[in-house]
């Protein structure tokens, strides 16, 4: 850690309360109203910490006044301001407006210094070479170090088997860069986060197949998510059986390789993938370019070439965005009463109100951007070393000061439409939800069109490059005066509008997430008890004699359905599953859940609602295991003929398994995947993280990309000299006349190449006897979800040896492959559900979200 970052936190520190991390849990339990999921998101997440962990907000009411503060303060820069007391009360609760992400933990955040921006796309002007590969790279990790998901784009990258003016004579084609990217993501992660990458291709790339096919080899790409954007004409050839043309450069008149393929067979391995694997997610892109407004300046630098992990920004290159959710629940008065509406002048007022405060974020980041930039200039290494992560801050601060990108959205929209007693998915609901975003989309533009008559338009805005976008005349067709003032005044912000995921924000606002139905009305929970406590009810004990009580969780906004309707929440929670059934008949939330909704409405539903959303919409189609291979087609069909610009679809179960047939080929693959003895030299990962509050370090030796063998312990009980930056290297296994010893090679920032001799030897010994039977078991081929539940099984009465077992199942989590199951029998500690899977190397339960993270 630099000193600038020492002193400027010994400086924020002072005269500052700080909490503890269960001070702060217990006060925002309070505040949650008894919500504990909510209250652990909230500190594990967003509550204000300097780069210590140290926690200086007890509940989000400390947030809030922080975020009203910070855009109050840049108010008071232009006329007419809010206070920050109208401010507060917009954030307030959670109720109305809500910024996600990088906005809510960044701003006023003087601890750290970090982008407020959730996404951004790179780029590198389609150069084809070693030097713009790498610099992607580069750019790639210092974003992911400041918080910001990445997107870029594969398609400039020349295909397997073309020439090449260097020794290798060919090129490798696009995946090993996929591989590539993915570990730097991967590399990026400590303390149990991860960058979160995107990476595209066009179909008419000549290596779409092969990318389409990456993901699907076990332990490969795992950093990445991957979409294939799809343009109109392979859509109807695919559809009419019609030959295809694939070529390379893929936008030339005069391109250097052409292929013609059959598009229906190219098209079905699409389908088949993502009813086997979830991936690749699919991109209209004729649909996007057409329908972009910025692609209106694409000459000026704005052509949309890829899009944010999780694809609802489609951006240029260095390009950025920050978002914010409305809560449409808190606009609909007396909810689930036959008396219900939707407030749609409190909503207008709101939305004006929350596409100035993006605007005022705006100001935030690039405040942050100017911090970060001054952090790059006082770094003690060579100006040609930090030559790249300046530029690449440069080209990111004019993008934003040009085009003033905002991404206002929206979260609760299935319970607004329970609210309001109408189904989702059902014509009426979707007729309504249609006219909620259109009224949104208006009133936005129009708030950024009163903004630029006070603060002036975004630096580049042209009414005659707009004229003919679909978009902006959807606009004018619905408000032709609001036109009018937008050709006249300029609009402060060349897109607005973007649909999110709104995962951890939907649990603090105890609603639905983003645009997606509810997931269930309720679940079951499972509390490990004392039998011999009073008033305890035992519902059953376990294979190792453990008592539970099980006991009903309800979705917030239907307990609110059952008072409305006179229901008591505390007798319905003694309901047998025979009377809660009956009682959700009765709800609007009936036939209204994520596996119940008609898939080819939901995605009719995005089509209609995408029409009012300048950028994107990120939304899952769940399916049930047994779906076919022919409804995934249609449901992408559908999509496509809907105008959704993307579609990514969710087959339950199809995460776990995903690279074998049947148990005999797995059984076949882990035997025979290791050399018989071990090779003299394996490529090796370092990676450091924290274990009971101490620094620790693995060393994870790998074949073929698995892991083979692992030395772990306290960086303190050791005398490596590696520097941090180290995260690659290798392990050399030598025999001389005192026996074997495992070296650690690695090449530094210089290019020398630096040996470690004796890591065996480096760490406690005791380590060392139990290192040898972790790997023994990897170099036998067991699968690693197997791996760590062996570790994990290992307790032993030695304080040590636990911390040890615990840092060695943390390191091998991270080559568990996204979607894989827990062993059968492993349940969720906070619902009891079996439905744990591997997320980011963390246990997720797909039940209740819960997540550890070893």
């Amino acid at each position: 850690m630099s000193k600038d970052i020492s002193l400027m936190e010994q400086q924020a520190k002072q005269k500052v309360k700080t909490y503890t991390f269960e001070e702060a849990y217990e006060a925002s339990i309070k505040y949650f109203k008894g919500d504990e999921m909510a209250a652990k998101v909230w500190v594990s997440k967003y509550a204000l910490k300097d780069s210590f962990g140290t926690i200086y907000e007890l509940t989000p009411d400390d947030m809030h006044w922080r975020l009203a503060r910070e855009i109050a303060r840049i108010e008071r820069k232009y006329p007419n301001p809010m206070s920050e007391e109208e401010v507060y009360h917009l954030l307030k609760d959670f109720k109305y407006i809500v910024p996600q992400g990088g906005p809510m933990t960044g701003i006023g955040n003087k601890f750290q210094i970090a982008s407020l921006s959730n996404c951004f796309v790179i780029g590198n002007n389609n150069a084809d070479s070693y030097g713009g590969i790498m610099k992607v790279d580069e750019e790639q990790v210092q974003l992911m170090k400041r918080r910001g998901g990445v997107g870029h784009d594969l398609s400039h990258i020349r295909p397997k088997g073309s020439p090449v003016l260097n020794s290798a004579l060919t090129s490798t084609g696009v995946v090993p860069f996929m591989e590539r990217y993915s570990n730097s993501t991967r590399e990026v992660a400590q303390d149990g986060r991860r960058g979160a990458l995107m990476l595209s291709i066009s179909i008419k790339h000549p290596d779409a197949e092969k990318f389409i096919d990456a993901k699907m080899e076990q332990g490969k790409i795992t950093g990445a998510n991957v979409s294939v954007k799809i343009d109109d004409e392979f859509m109807r050839a695919a559809i009419e059986g019609k030959p295809y043309v694939q070529q390379y450069p893929i936008d030339s008149s005069n391109p250097k390789f052409r292929q013609e393929i059959n598009a229906s067979e190219l098209w079905k391995k699409i389908v088949h993938n993502a009813w086997k694997s979830a991936e690749p997610g699919i991109l209209f892109w004729d649909t996007i370019i057409r329908e972009s407004v910025p692609d209106c300046y694409a000459d000026l630098g704005y052509k949309t070439v890829s899009t944010n992990p999780c694809g609802e920004i489609p951006l240029c290159p260095y390009d950025s965005c920050r978002l914010l959710a409305l809560n449409l629940y808190s606009y609909v008065d007396n909810p689930f009463s036959p008396q219900a509406t939707f407030n749609f002048e409190l909503f207008k007022k709101h939305v004006h109100a929350a596409q100035r405060m993006m605007d005022d974020i705006i100001d935030l980041e690039l405040e942050k951007i100017d911090a970060i930039l001054e952090k790059i200039a006082n770094d003690p290494e060579d100006d040609e070393i930090k030559s790249v992560e300046r530029n690449l801050w440069l080209k990111i601060r004019r993008k934003t000061i040009e085009g003033r990108r905002t991404g206002i959205g929206i979260t609760a929209e299935g319970d607004m439409l329970a609210a309001l007693n109408l189904r989702y998915g059902s014509d009426d609901a979707i007729d309504f939800a249609v006219e909620v975003h259109k009224s949104l989309a208006v009133e936005a533009y129009r708030s950024s069109v009163y903004t630029a008559k006070e603060r002036g338009a975004f630096p580049i805005f042209n009414a005659q490059r707009e004229k003919d976008n679909p978009f902006i005349n959807r606009i004018k067709a619905e408000d032709e005066e609001l036109y009018k003032e937008m050709t006249t005044y300029g609009r402060r912000n060349i897109a607005l509008l973007t649909i999110a995921p709104t995962g951890t924000t939907s649990l603090m606002t105890q609603t639905t997430s983003g645009i997606e139905p509810v997931f269930m009305p309720y679940y079951k929970r499972r509390r490990k008890v004392n039998p011999n406590d009073k008033n305890v009810k035992v519902s059953f004990v376990d294979k190792v004699g453990d008592s539970w009580e099980e006991f009903n969780v309800f979705h917030h906004k239907f307990l609110v359905w059952m008072e409305v309707n006179g229901y008591n929440p505390e007798e319905v929670k003694n309901y047998t599953d025979e009377q809660l059934s009956e009682l959700v008949q009765k709800s609007p939330y009936y036939k209204a859940t994520s596996n119940d909704v008609d898939w080819l409405s939901k995605v009719r539903m995005q089509g209609m609602i995408q029409k009012w959303v300048d950028h994107s919409i990120s939304v899952t189609v769940n399916l049930p295991e047994d779906i076919t291979e022919e409804m995934v087609a249609k449901v992408y069909q559908t999509a496509w003929e809907s105008g959704c610009k993307g579609c990514t679809v969710y087959r339950e179960g199809s995460r776990d398994g995903v690279l074998v047939t049947n148990k005999k080929e797995k059984e076949q693959a882990t035997s025979s995947a290791f050399p018989s003895k071990r090779p003299p030299v394996l490529e090796c990962d370092v990676i450091r993280f924290k274990n009971s509050h101490e620094d620790w370090v693995a060393f994870v030796g790998l074949y073929d990309g698995r892991p083979y063998e692992i030395f772990t312990g306290r960086t303190e009980d050791d005398v490596l000299p590696i520097p941090k930056a180290v995260t690659k290297g290798r392990i050399i296994k030598i025999k001389d006349e005192n026996g074997s010893r495992y070296d650690f090679q690695y090449v530094d920032k210089y290019g020398y190449t630096n040996t470690i001799g004796g890591l065996s030897h480096m760490f406690n010994k005791e380590y060392w006897n139990y290192a040898k039977l972790i790997s023994g078991v990897l170099r036998n081929g067991m699968p690693i979800p197997d791996v760590v539940n062996l570790v994990s099984s290992l307790r032993l009465d030695n304080e040590s040896i636990n911390s040890w077992i615990a840092g060695v199942e943390r390191s091998l989590r991270r080559y568990i492959p996204d979607g894989t199951k827990a062993k059968p029998g492993k349940k969720c500690p906070e619902c009891g559900s079996e439905s744990l899977i591997y997320q980011e190397g963390c246990l997720t339960c797909k039940n209740c979200g819960h997540s550890k993270c070893g």
